[in-house]
């Protein structure tokens, strides 16, 4: 996640930089840190900020699960913790999902694979967050060309 993305959710959940610290359990000044790009924002940080963003769609329509969208075959489900507590919504929230056959535990490791997935794109598509990753991809992908 990047500051821009955290500043979107934080506008998106229409809260100030002191509730947004208060919600994350963090300092202000990390807030603005984070916001400013002074400071990685650490995966802990990321994934609250991406619940509550969850949260607040609960009241939208919600998307379909992971399993019907990637079309896992039943032997993946079964073993998948997504399907097990039937969270399909939040898949990339959940540690120890099943993605591209294997499970993924690590927060870090999994979010790579989340960006790139159609499950997780739709989410943040959904809230106009996906264009803001893919043109700092781009720009980043240039900037390596030069």
């Amino acid at each position: 996640m990047n500051a821009t993305e955290l500043q979107l959710i934080r506008q998106e959940l229409q809260k100030t930089q002191k509730q947004m610290s208060e919600l994350l359990g963090i300092s202000l000044k990390a807030v603005q840190s984070f916001e400013q790009g002074w400071r990685i924002i650490p995966p802990y940080v990321e994934r609250q900020a991406l619940f509550l963003l969850t949260l607040k769609m609960e009241t939208q329509e919600r998307l379909g699960p992971c399993w019907e969208t990637r079309r896992c075959p039943p032997k993946v489900r079964e073993i998948c913790p997504a399907w097990e507590f039937k969270s399909g919504h939040l898949c990339w929230f959940i540690n120890g999902t099943v993605c591209q056959g294997i499970p993924r535990g690590r927060w870090s490791e999994k979010m790579v694979l989340c960006w790139k997935c159609e499950v997780f794109f739709s989410f943040m598509k959904n809230w106009g967050l996906y264009p803001v990753r893919r043109s700092a991809q781009r720009r980043k992908k240039s900037e390596n060309r030069s």
